[in-house]
């Protein structure tokens, strides 16, 4: 499966910002798809996944509250609402499809390119 994940700017703080990452090739509707960010001179850290079927989310505790993910598998597409963001929301946003599992400990093998958020105080 390939992935394209979009949405990413510049926002201030207290903004809100949509990431959309669009999947093409293989069945979407089969893969647990999560999100991820790495911040500049950090480790990726795992920011949200979502169940193939939708059913079940979980996400990360610095973003609970702040952050939604959400699938439509007839679009093929997971969404990242991110809202009430943080100067430390700062980073490059991947999505990611599982082979095996979900959640934090899924096995992640298909990689979108990235987008950027950067939020300014």
């Amino acid at each position: 499966v390939q992935l394209q994940a979009c949405g990413g700017g510049l926002v201030q703080a207290g903004g809100s910002l949509r990431l959309s990452c669009a999947a093409s090739g293989r069945t979407f509707s089969r893969y647990p798809m999560g999100w991820f960010r790495q911040a500049v001179g950090m480790e990726r850290e795992f920011v949200a996944a979502i169940m193939a079927s939708g059913g079940g989310t979980v996400t990360t505790d610095s973003v609970k509250g702040r952050f939604t993910i959400s699938r439509d598998n007839d679009k093929s597409t997971v969404y990242l609402q991110m809202n009430s963001l943080k100067p430390e929301d700062t980073a490059v946003y991947y999505c990611a499809a599982s082979s095996q599992g979900w959640g934090r400990l899924g096995r992640y093998e298909y990689w979108g390119q990235g987008t950027q958020v950067t939020v300014s105080s």
